[in-house]
C-alpha cells in the first residue's frame, strides 16, 4: 500500500492515518468538517489535499448511520482500488450497500476493537490499535487484493486481525462493548444527584465500573442505533438477573430463617456466575488469564514517583505485569498496586523496602 484516503478524521480515522503516515504511506484526509481534517493534517496524519487519482485504499471512518452513504459515494466516484470501513457495526452497512446494487467485491467491513473516552482528532494516537483485535468481515465476493490491503492496514497499525461473519460480529460487540457501556452509564447515573458526602467515598471500584460512561453520548447514540436488537436482547437478560437479585436481597431482610437462606443462595449464585464469566476475559496479550499477586506501595503525588518505582522493580529483575493507582481522598498521596508473578513478590517487596518505599500489607 502506497496511498490511502481516510474519510472521517475523528479519533479512529486520525489514529489510523497517523499509523499509516508513520510507515511511509501517503495519506489524504477528508471530513465533512474541513477544519477537523486540517487539524488531523497538522498532527502529521497526512494531507488534506485531495488525491490526483485513485488511491490504493479508502478508509471510511464515518458514524455508523452514514457509513453506507459515504461508501457508496466513494465507490461511485472511483476514489480507490479497495474500500474499507471501521464502523462498530457491520451487518447493517453491508445490507444497505447491497440494497443500493453496488458491486461489493472491492469492499470489506472492519472494526478495530480499540478506542478512548475522548473523541476527535486531538485525541488520536498512532499506537491506538497496537496489540488490539481488528475484526475483518470478508465474504465470498471479497477480492483477494482487497483483503490483502485490509490486512496490510491492520499490520501497519500493529493490530491483530480477526476474521468474523458480520452478524456474528454485531452480536459479539453487543455483548462485550455496547451492553456494558449502557450498564456503566446506568451505574454512573445513580451518582448524578447523590449526596456529596457519598460521592467523596468513591474508590477504585466505582471508577472502574463508570470509566466508559464518560464517552460522548452523541457518538454512542449513533452506535446503538445501528445495533439495537442484540443490545436490547442482552439487557432483557440483565434485567431478569436484576429482578432475581433484588428479590434475593429482599429475602435477606426477612425474619424467616428459610427466606434468608434462600436470599443468601440467590446472591451467592449471581456472584459465582460473575466469577465464572470474569475469568473468561482474556488476559495479557490476549492469552489465558493468569493469577498475579499485588504489592501495594504508598506514594506521594509528586513528579517522578512512578518512574522511580518501575526503575527499582527493574533493577530487582521483576517484571510489572499490570498496575493500578488508587488516589487517597483529600490527600496528595495514593496507593500504587503492582501486579506481579507470585514468585516475584518476596524479591520485589525486599527490594522496595531497601530503597525506602512504604508498603501496605
Amino acid at each position: 500500500m502506497r496511498t490511502a484516503l481516510v474519510i472521517g478524521t475523528g479519533l479512529i480515522g486520525t489514529s489510523a492515518a497517523l499509523a499509516l503516515a508513520q510507515r511511509g504511506v501517503t495519506v489524504h484526509l477528508t471530513d465533512h468538517d474541513p477544519e477537523q481534517a486540517r487539524t488531523a493534517a497538522a498532527l502529521g496524519a497526512g494531507t488534506d489535499e485531495a488525491p490526483t487519482g485513485p488511491v490504493d485504499l479508502a478508509v471510511v471512518a464515518a458514524p455508523p448511520a452514514h457509513v453506507a452513504a459515504t461508501l457508496a459515494d466513494a465507490m461511485r466516484r472511483g476514489l480507490a482500488r479497495g474500500y474499507l470501513d471501521v464502523a462498530s457495526v457491520k451487518g447493517g452497512p453491508r445490507r444497505e450497500l447491497e440494497a443500493l446494487g453496488l458491486d461489493l467485491s472491492a469492499y470489506i467491513g472492519s472494526h478495530p476493537m480499540s478506542g478512548r473516552e475522548k473523541s476527535g482528532p486531538l485525541a488520536a494516537t498512532g499506537d491506538l490499535f497496537e496489540g488490539r483485535p481488528w475484526v475483518l468481515t470478508p465474504t465470498r465476493d471479497t477480492d483477494t487484493e482487497v483483503l490483502n490491503l485490509a490486512l496490510e492496514l491492520v499490520s501497519h497499525c500493529r493490530a491483530v486481525p480477526v476474521v468474523m461473519d458480520a452478524d456474528a460480529h454485531d452480536r459479539a460487540v453487543a455483548l462485550v462493548s455496547h451492553m456494558p457501556h449502557l450498564v456503566s452509564s446506568l451505574v454512573a447515573a445513580r451518582l448524578e444527584h447523590a449526596e456529596e458526602a457519598a460521592v467523596r467515598l468513591c474508590g477504585q471500584g466505582i471508577r472502574d465500573v463508570t470509566r466508559i460512561a464518560a464517552s460522548d453520548p452523541r457518538m454512542w447514540i449513533d452506535i446503538l442505533s445501528a445495533n439495537p436488537g442484540p443490545v436490547a436482547d442482552l439487557l432483557t437478560d440483565v434485567a431478569a438477573d436484576l429482578d432475581e437479585t433484588v428479590q434475593a436481597l429482599r429475602a435477606l431482610q426477612a425474619s424467616d430463617e428459610a427466606k434468608r437462606r434462600e436470599g443468601t443462595t440467590g446472591i451467592e449464585d449471581v456472584l459465582r456466575r460473575g466469577n465464572a464469566g470474569q475469568v473468561r476475559v482474556p488476559g495479557k496479550h490476549g492469552s489465558a488469564p493468569r493469577v498475579y499477586e499485588t504489592v501495594a506501595v504508598l506514594i506521594d503525588d509528586q513528579p517522578g514517583q512512578l518512574a522511580r518505582i518501575f526503575a527499582d522493580a527493574g533493577s530487582a529483575g521483576v517484571n510489572i505485569e499490570d498496575v493500578r493507582i488508587e488516589h487517597a481522598t483529600g490527600q496528595q498521596a495514593g496507593l500504587v498496586q503492582l501486579m506481579v508473578e507470585p514468585k516475584a513478590v518476596p524479591v520485589l517487596t525486599s527490594a522496595l523496602r531497601e530503597r525506602g518505599w512504604a508498603l501496605r500489607q
